[in-house]
């Protein structure tokens, strides 16, 4: 399944029980962060759609194989208005959302990013040729811990970086996954050989500012990253696997290859044009 079919099948069956959610995508992994309170509707959602759990009760496993909070709400009460019920309702409503909030989708010129993972220190190999080992790997009763397994020249050259305040840098730890990049290309010569991935490649982000959106607003990913999907054709043309999405707290970005992205910019801008 390619990541723009990936991204709707998650979101989807959440934005359509009126859940909110954060979406980061990550070099290995797709996280989807939901309010606590919504736990037990988000576990019905994606049972009813044959997902499965896996040894992380927290987590799902998709039978093929990822709204925003802003401005903090007073009540956790559900939304007025009942969840959408088809997929064209909800784009319908997410795009009606963005618009009457003034949300305008713009990309940043000459900025291109790179997503990476933290290299392994297994991976490495000493000057006779034996694999390095973790300081952890031995037998005086340290538990190997997930972040033992990490080159420590990463963590150095995030913090020398940090300190140059670059243009973008967004950085995913998680239990079981590697470390997760994904940063302005120009920065990329900073971390040296501590990092993995398609360092030749070049993505493109399109931000919306979503910091006027409320709390409880749904379908943002979902609505947006179906669309684009959907108008241009990716499952057909076998693009769709260049799409990810990130959420921060007052943002949203699509992520796309440098030409894809100026594709979907068209696709985005008359969609949320203010009326004349």
């Amino acid at each position: 399944m390619d990541a723009g079919s990936r991204v709707m099948e998650l979101t989807s069956p959440l934005a359509m029980s009126g859940v909110p959610i954060f979406f980061i995508t990550t070099y290995y992994s797709d996280f989807i962060l939901v309010p606590d309170r919504d736990r037990k509707t988000v576990v019905q959602a994606l049972l009813a759609r044959n997902f499965e759990f896996s040894e992380d009760i927290s987590a799902f496993v998709s039978p093929n194989a990822m709204s925003h909070g802003r401005s903090k709400s007073q009540s956790s009460e559900p939304p007025p208005t009942p969840p959408p019920s088809t997929v064209d309702e909800l784009q319908r409503r997410a795009f009606e959302l963005l618009k009457k909030r003034n949300v305008t989708p713009y990309i940043e010129l000459g900025l291109s990013l790179v997503q990476c993972a933290g290299r392994d220190q297994s991976q490495f190999v000493d000057s006779i040729g034996r694999h390095s080992r973790s300081r952890s790997n031995g037998g005086d009763g340290h538990r190997k811990d997930w972040l033992d397994g990490v080159d420590t020249k990463l963590y150095t050259s995030l913090i020398s970086v940090l300190a140059t305040q670059p243009r973008f840098l967004s950085i995913t730890l998680a239990p079981e996954d590697a470390p997760s990049l994904l940063m302005d290309k120009t920065i990329l010569h900073a971390f040296g050989d501590s990092l993995v991935g398609d360092t030749d490649g070049e993505l493109v982000p399109i931000f919306l500012d979503l910091g006027n959106l409320p709390l409880e607003a749904t379908g943002i990913v979902s609505g947006v990253a179906g669309k684009l999907v959907a108008e241009m054709h990716m499952v057909e043309t076998g693009v769709g696997g260049e799409l990810s999405y990130l959420s921060t707290a007052r943002a949203g970005a699509v992520i796309l290859s440098n030409e894809q992205s100026m594709k979907a910019l068209e696709v985005l801008k008359p969609l949320l044009a203010e009326d004349q």
